[in-house]
């Protein structure tokens, strides 16, 4: 569990610190360009979601995110003893919920500041970087790592009854 605590902690503390420096030295809406026609640093104020979707039901964000916050790491904790990739994951999606949950709480909308320039990608920050990575490695594990969720347990019931040697269901063994 220290890992998984240092992992929300640390990348909870990236993202806020990030974000403070940007709004410390780029202006609301102004943009450097890192990478030209490819990446910039553009410092926008998101009040919804991706592309500012939603913007006007910011309490769906918060009740959302706050029921992410406290049932993930309930989940977390249950299955502390499952493979890296499960901890990891769940914990970059925590920490990434997180951050972004203190930016909608104390300042009414998300500070982001990535931006991918060579396509229309809504600009982003390193909570949702976070919570992408999170999720293609919980991904990862679900498909690679714990098959258990594909397993057909009607069947397998079935399948270990057949074989089971003290299930006499089906079989008449009558003393005559």
């Amino acid at each position: 569990m220290i890992l998984w605590t240092a992992i929300i902690i640390l990348s909870v503390l990236i993202d806020q610190i990030s974000k403070y420096i940007v709004v410390q030295t780029l202006p609301l809406y102004d943009s450097v360009t890192l990478i030209e026609g490819f990446f910039s640093f553009t410092h926008i104020q998101n009040r919804g979601a991706a592309w500012g979707m939603f913007s006007e039901h910011r309490w769906v964000f918060l009740a959302a995110t706050a029921i992410a916050i406290i049932v993930l790491p309930i989940v977390l904790y249950r299955f502390r003893k499952l493979h890296v990739l499960f901890g990891t994951s769940m914990s970059l999606i925590i920490g990434g919920a997180v951050g972004n949950m203190i930016d909608r709480l104390f300042l009414g909308y998300v500070v982001d500041f990535l931006e991918f320039t060579f396509i229309d990608f809504p600009v982003f920050n390193i909570a949702d970087i976070c919570i992408v990575v999170g999720t293609f490695m919980m991904a990862a594990y679900i498909l690679f790592f714990d098959k258990s969720l594909f397993v057909d347990t009607k069947k397998t019931t079935e399948t270990k009854e057949e074989k089971d040697p003290t299930n006499d269901v089906g079989t008449h063994n009558e003393t005559l």
